[in-house]
């Protein structure tokens, strides 16, 4: 008889497992809170613009290049238009200054050199770090689950590895801000952590998007995010799955230490051989489940102190062609501005033009986004002051653009706010999230070894998503869909199979 799999979320992760359950020839069905698939991997249309709430970069888009595989098998790569950039981003100060990402790293190099030729040690160890990494396979340390590697998948991974141990003891383990702290030129020490989004971020991460911006493996595909969720749960259908809409879960049944099947809001319950969550982690192992199958380590990754991204957003609609502009960019503050409560050296603006599908001709997409507080929103949530602040915050960021685009305010037709309010409503996601714990220095190891899929004293359950593969990036989330299908292959003594879509 044809095994059955409960699927706990239609994100990336939800929608993987999915297809994968699908591919190895078990019964599959996905119970989504929301009306529509992606959780967090979204975008959503306001009068004629669509505004991304995800995807700036697709670690896998080039062919034969690392992650590849994974948008093969899930159908989304078959006839996809990729916007490859030669930047990731600039930089900029009052004065001018502007340190430019450029992904290829000989530019990079002599554009630094000519910021701060005395910096010029510090800079050619950087873009040779580039370079080196251009040979490096994430997805190898990520294809096959820790638990069922055989010696020989040991072996393999780590001839892969060896060569990249010096750079990954050298920048993984140093954030942006102490690479930064290096330089002599002023600007230069400022600049970098903006370069790379946030000053924790290990100085690994950065360069290897760099260095896979440079092989053309990290374009945009075109369509904004939902377009690019939606592909895959077409594929996930075609393959037999069966996705159940605004079936928000409740609680996983459990039966003499095993999970058993699921009950939802409505009181309608379902029955699995095998229960997969790719929801928020705290919800389901202290609710779904009331914290019944944890143990200390488990506890302590919930308990507040790793760090997580809540953010707000700011997206625009303006009836001007911003196309001629860099399509993300930070500006440097003299005098930081506050923002919801916070001081904010910087703001940074994307611009979506490079992908015209997303607004009317001749107009243009812009999105301001920021880390924020969570428990600030929290505390005004339900009063007249959460709307005044949401309106304050897009004021503040449109008298900011009216700098650097005069005449803008009276060219902007669509105004659209979220909060980390707004993320936890739509994805249910702990503190509005939008990548599970935040890629650190301090979290890296969580994302190179992984966190376990299966919980202390519960048998057939998985966990899937951003929660048990930190760090945000789509790619990881649908890995962690697939692997946990190898997990529960190898459980029943079965070959793991895929196939292209």
């Amino acid at each position: 008889m044809q095994k059955s799999i409960l699927i706990i979320g239609g994100g990336i992760a939800g929608l993987a497992a999915g297809c994968y359950g699908q591919m190895n020839g078990y019964r599959t069905q996905i119970f989504e809170l929301h009306s529509i698939p992606g959780g967090l991997c979204t975008a959503w249309e306001r009068k004629g613009y669509i505004f991304d709430g995800c995807i700036q970069y697709l670690i896998g888009s080039g062919d034969g290049q690392p992650f590849n595989y994974l948008w093969q098998e899930l159908g989304v790569a078959r006839g996809w238009k990729i916007i490859n950039r030669e930047e990731l981003m600039r930089v900029a100060d009052s004065s001018g200054r502007t340190l430019i990402g450029y992904a290829d790293p000989d530019r990079l190099e002599d554009h630094m050199l000519e910021l701060s030729p005395a910096d010029s040690y510090l800079i050619k160890k950087f873009t040779a770090g580039v370079r080196n990494l251009k040979h490096f396979d994430l997805s190898a340390l990520k294809e096959t689950p820790r638990p069922i590697m055989s010696p020989e998948d040991w072996r393999i991974l780590g001839a892969k590895m060896m060569p990249f141990v010096g750079p990954l003891a050298r920048w993984g383990f140093a954030s942006a801000q102490d690479f930064a702290r290096r330089f002599k030129d002023p600007f230069l020490r400022r600049a970098i952590p903006a370069l790379f989004g946030w000053g924790e971020i290990p100085t690994m991460a950065g360069m290897l998007l760099l260095a896979y911006m440079s092989n053309g493996n990290a374009g945009f595909p075109a369509g904004a995010s939902l377009n690019f969720a939606r592909t895959i749960e077409q594929r996930y259908q075609e393959l037999g799955g069966e996705i159940h809409y605004n079936s928000q879960v409740e609680k996983i049944l459990v039966e003499n230490g095993c999970a058993v099947g699921i009950r939802l809001y409505n009181d309608d319950i379902y029955h699995g051989d095998y229960i997969i969550s790719a929801a928020d982690g705290r919800n389901t192992i202290f609710e779904l489940l009331d914290g019944r199958f944890t143990n200390r380590r488990i506890r302590r990754m919930y308990d507040g102190h790793l760090p997580l991204y809540s953010q707000a957003q700011i997206s625009l609609g303006v009836d001007r062609d911003l196309s001629a502009d860099p399509h993300w960019a930070t500006y440097l503050l003299d005098e930081p501005l506050l923002i919801a409560g916070e001081e904010h050296p910087e703001i940074a603006i994307k611009n979506y033009c490079y992908d015209p599908s997303l607004a009317p001709p001749g107009k243009s997409c812009l999105v301001f986004m920021m880390r924020s507080h969570y428990g600030y929103w929290q505390r005004i949530y339900g009063h007249r002051l959460y709307d005044t602040e949401q309106t304050q915050v897009s004021d503040i960021v449109t008298d900011f653009l009216e700098r650097y685009y005069p005449g803008i305010h009276t060219q902007i037709e669509v105004v659209d706010e979220t909060t980390p309010l707004s993320y936890e409503r739509y994805t249910g996601n702990w503190q509005g999230s939008s990548c599970g714990w935040l890629l650190t220095k301090g979290t890296l190891p969580m994302l190179i070894l992984g966190v376990n899929k299966t919980l202390p004293g519960l048998r057939d359950f998985y966990m899937a998503g951003h929660w048990v593969e930190p760090g945000g990036m789509v790619p990881m989330a649908a890995v962690s869909g697939r692997n946990v299908i190898q997990l529960i292959c190898h459980a029943e003594g079965q070959r793991f199979t895929t196939m292209l879509g």
